[in-house]
């Protein structure tokens, strides 16, 4: 798992069939990366998470046949 902060919605008109109505954010690792991360939890703009990746990714999500290697796990509710 790593700690993560949400920079924005990413929005997709068109994606293939598991992943579609899956909400995506644009996120910033700590080394500055940027990824995208699927987000069953509902976070918004600027909030600081964790993550998980790989097959622990789709593990998390409401849908095991979701396509995603990088899930937002939880919200850090206290992160300086």
């Amino acid at each position: 798992m790593e700690i993560m902060q949400v920079q924005e919605d990413l929005v997709c008109t068109r994606s293939v069939k598991n992943l579609e109505g899956i909400s995506l954010r644009v996120m910033k690792d700590l080394k500055g990366n940027v990824l995208c991360a699927s987000d069953p939890v509902g976070v918004g703009s600027g909030k600081w998470v964790v993550t998980t990746s790989g097959s622990a990714a789709r593990w998390a999500m409401p849908n095991y046949a979701s396509i995603t290697d990088l899930t937002i796990v939880g919200i850090i509710d206290n992160w300086e």
